[in-house]
């Protein structure tokens, strides 16, 4: 009886996963921004200014991976000879809910990492209107 027990114990063990199961409702993004690019009089605003906008670069990542990039493209062609061709991109989105895991500088970067639970972005949607923000704002540094 005792090695029956042990034996079904093993071979419930064998039936565990041995890597973890992925939540397919997170998603990871990672913002970068140079420091000494920043504007600033001392480094300690630059350092400010760089985190947060790396920050804003993770939101942009969080973004793209939840609504997709739209791409503009043109092209020209005159006497069969192709011309200038311009290609842009654009995303455009709200992120609710979203989460710094850290926050930390790496040689003259700022890097933050961010994660999304989508099921909570889902929930936060009925809190509240989205009101459009003017882009002339001018910030304390």
């Amino acid at each position: 009886m005792r090695y029956w027990f042990m034996l079904v114990i093993f071979l419930l063990a064998g039936c565990q996963p041995l890597t973890q199961i992925r939540n397919e409702d997170l998603i990871t993004a990672v913002g970068y921004a140079s420091i000494s690019e920043q504007r600033g009089r001392t480094i300690e605003e630059k350092r400010v200014r760089a985190m947060r906008a790396s920050k804003i670069d993770a939101y942009r990542e969080l973004t793209e991976q939840v609504y997709g990039m739209r791409i503009s493209a043109r092209a020209g062609m005159e006497d069969q000879q192709l011309g200038i061709e311009n290609t842009d991109g654009a995303v455009d989105g709200i992120i609710r809910g979203a989460e710094v895991l850290r926050s930390y500088p790496v040689g003259d970067s700022y890097v933050t990492e961010m994660q999304l639970d989508l099921r909570k972005m889902d929930r936060m949607k009925q809190h509240g209107e989205v009101y459009h923000v003017p882009t002339n704002q001018e910030t304390l540094f």
